[in-house]
């Protein structure tokens, strides 16, 4: 007879020997375990889906018999549903997939990734894209650091991080950046989404980014954790979560975090603040959740790069940790927002839900706004701006899931409806020196500032965007083949004025139609395939004025993806394959008729394999390989037509790697490779970055002083302090981040 114990949604199965958890159970057994198996044929109730501690855990069957298997469920309700990591901890077993819910990522038919509460903590993250870019080839990041936003690319498309969603809503999460001690896990859905999550406000296609908010668990929690970086930032981070009542139906987790001071770049210095609270109660059949957070983001010496004049050649990086752009320049954003979510059983097989959250954002800078390179020997010209901007957002949505069978198929039908609003107001002011300072790359010398910082009203813009989303996914052969289809219907509407007369300057309202279509075949319980069509939207253009049809609206352009892949889970160790295309529209003026039109496309084709686990016994490894082909594949008068798209490297490989090493107890050392293959800076081609691998190492070690746990964590950034190009946000170069090390000490109560 086997002992059974379930902990924090975890089912383990405790041998003579070990406990394993309920993953590894099939690779060592030959038992076939589906954590959150989508629209199987025999129904799990909510309430052993919630199981004793209210997470989604599997229920055991035939306790006493020699071979165990466990119940395939669904997960109806999500918000605060645990998610068991795979083996190693580095990775959920599944995560959300927007109206569909949460799926076991061997139920998906997509592509995707959830990192857990320890990864973000044991690598040491500091923002989203320290998480999502560290190991999946996917997620691209030229690692600038010191910008004023947030900024990464997936499968070859730029993702804006004010498309994060937060718990599933667009506009809750910080506008510019994001410190990610406040979430439990972070998911990547790699392709566009508008079907599961509505058209994104600033239209990101390659991908998409929910933030889930951390909970408290049954267990009570207080951590503390001291933190340091190069060259001379601390910090300290609190996190305390307790439940009470009865059947410890309240929960509170709270998390606090602060850093400043100097960062291994010269002259640049960080400080965050964050405050969250999350709160949720659960009962038998109800759930609510709430989440506030207050933080604030500060950069002195802000990195912008630079550009290089016409016919200058690339130059050589100058030394990692110099800083290309003025000291006196800052970033300064201030971001407070919250949510609240509820969610209500009205039977078994039926939940409906409703949210409601926003954010406001305030932000400020100086920065550069001209930085040329004009020669070979690394002169430069600069000149700075100043911006004031300030943006309030709020969404809301209310939805349904519910499971039913009509004769031997399988239904799992969702439907939502989603509205999202932004007041956005930009203030600015150019040409902050009286005439372009003039210095050079190698050894920058700043004027002092001579003038308060001062802006003036530029526009106002409004934007609404509504959408109503129904998909039903059936399921046959005892839920192996799962085919999904749905559509969405969306609403765009934005009106931009000047925001010193009022006067209007451009109005669109325009609406677009979104099909999808994905399979699943479950061909073993260690083998998936599976095919998907989905559509991403992003706002359509407004004919310039110089157009002959000056002033015509354009209807959202439709992104769309093709994408087919092989998912291999062996109990220990997991492997996504998968080879898409994705066709992005895009407006231009052609020369011959002066007719402006959506006739503009990038044509993304590509072949990835990620992988996650531990393949060998204290080895725990994350990575892959991603290649694509970034084409122009139509342009205005067929210029740079067939070019690869600027700043997106067509090879990409990662490897992230753990060992509890055997001469001394406790202790793992961990490295991360990044490989990336050249880049053009522009979609003429005619200059490109070159391509470069960076190695990161580090160690972990675990031990206790008196009755507390104490976890000691090191990671030395760039080891070999490698000075390569990269591409920022805004501009065409920026230097790598050079070598950084990074401590933590973190003890539990």
């Amino acid at each position: 007879m086997k002992k059974t114990l379930n902990y924090n949604g975890l089912v383990f199965f405790e041998t003579g020997e070990a406990c394993m958890s309920s993953r590894r159970v099939r690779h060592h057994f030959g038992v076939s375990v589906v954590l959150i198996a989508t629209l199987n044929l025999a129904w799990a109730t909510p309430a052993e889906a919630q199981g004793a501690s209210g997470d989604a855990s599997a229920v055991l069957k035939n306790e006493e018999s020699t071979e165990t298997t466990l119940a395939p469920i669904s997960v109806i309700g999500d918000s605060g549903a645990a998610v068991a990591p795979y083996t190693g901890g580095q990775a959920g077993s599944g995560g959300g997939v927007g109206m569909l819910g949460q799926k076991d990522f061997m139920e998906t038919p997509f592509s995707t990734i959830s990192y857990t509460e320890k990864f973000i903590n044991d690598r040491q993250a500091q923002n989203i894209t320290d998480v999502i870019a560290a190991t999946d080839p996917t997620v691209f990041n030229g690692g600038v650091t010191g910008e004023n936003l947030e900024s990464y690319s997936i499968r070859g498309f730029s993702s804006d991080i004010g498309d994060v969603t937060f718990d599933g809503m667009f506009g809750v999460a910080p506008y510019f950046r994001s410190s990610p001690e406040m979430f439990e896990r972070i998911e990547v859905l790699k392709g566009p989404s508008a079907l599961l999550n509505g058209m994104p406000p600033n239209g990101s296609v390659g991908g998409s980014v929910n933030l889930v908010p951390k909970r408290a668990g049954d267990k009570p929690l207080t951590a503390l954790t001291a933190t340091y970086m190069s060259d001379s930032q601390f910090g300290g981070h609190l996190d305390f979560g307790r439940r009470f009542g009865a059947n410890k139906a309240f929960g509170v987790r709270f998390n606090g975090a602060y850093r400043d001071g100097e960062t291994s770049v010269n002259d640049q210095e960080k400080e965050v603040q964050l405050g969250s609270l999350g709160l949720d109660w659960r009962g038998e059949k109800a759930r609510i959740f709430a989440d506030l957070y207050v933080s604030e983001d500060r950069v002195d010496g802000a990195t912008r790069g630079v550009t290089l004049a016409p016919g200058v050649s690339l130059p050589k990086p100058p030394d990692a940790d110099t800083l290309l752009n003025p000291d006196w320049g800052f970033n300064h954003s201030k971001d407070k927002g919250g949510i609240i979510r509820g969610e209500y059983d009205i039977s078994d097989q039926t939940m409906v839900y409703a949210a409601f959250g926003g954010s406001e954002t305030e932000f400020s800078s100086t920065n550069t706004s001209i930085a040329q390179i004009i020669n070979e020997q690394g002169d430069y010209r600069n000149n700075m701006g100043d911006t004031s901007d300030k943006a309030e957002r709020d969404s809301a949505e209310i939805g349904f899931r519910t499971r039913f069978r009509l004769g031997t198929v399988g239904h799992e039908l969702a439907m939502n409806a989603k509205r999202y609003n932004e007041d956005y107001q930009l203030n600015a002011r150019r040409g902050v020196l009286n005439s372009d300072w003039m210095t050079n790359i190698y050894d920058p010398v700043w004027d002092p500032r001579d003038t308060p910082h001062s802006v003036q009203p530029i526009t106002k813009t409004d934007l609404q965007l509504t959408s109503f989303g129904l998909a039903d996914t059936l399921s046959f052969n005892d839920g192996r083949l799962q085919l999904t289809l749905g559509v969405r219907q969306q609403q765009v509407e934005q009106s931009s004025y000047l925001a010193t007369t009022g006067a209007r300057l451009s109005q669109y309202d325009e609406s677009a139609v979104t099909p999808a279509a994905a399979v699943m075949f479950r061909l073993t319980d260690e083998l998936s395939l599976y095919a998907n069509y989905i559509e991403g939207l992003s706002q359509g253009d407004q004919a310039p004025n110089t157009a002959a049809n000056a002033g015509e609206i354009f209807e959202p352009y439709k992104t769309k993806q093709t994408e087919g892949g092989i998912k291999l889970d062996l109990g220990d160790f997991a492997h996504t394959i998968s080879f898409y295309e994705i066709k992005k529209p895009s407006g231009y003026t052609d020369p011959d008729t002066n007719q402006f039109s959506s006739g503009g496309e990038q044509r993304n084709r590509g072949a990835e394999w990620s992988f996650f686990g531990a393949p060998l016994n204290n080895i725990r490894l994350m990575g892959g390989i991603a290649y694509v082909d970034a084409e122009l594949t139509k342009t205005q008068g067929g210029v740079n037509q067939g070019n690869q798209a600027s700043g997106v490297p067509e090879l990409v490989g990662k490897l992230g790697g753990e060992w509890d090493t055997p001469f001394l107890a406790n202790l793992s050392l961990t490295g991360n490779v990044t490989s990336v293959s050249e880049q053009y800076i522009a979609s003429d081609n005619e200059i490109s970055l070159p391509s470069y691998t960076i190695y990161d190492l580090g160690a972990r070690y675990q031990t206790h002083l008196g009755d507390q746990s104490m976890t000691w964590r090191l990671k030395v950034k760039n080891l070999t302090n490698k000075d390569y190009w990269a591409m920022p946000h805004y501009s065409s170069l920026g230097l790598g981040a050079p070598r950084t090390v990074m401590l933590s000490a973190t003890t539990e109560f």
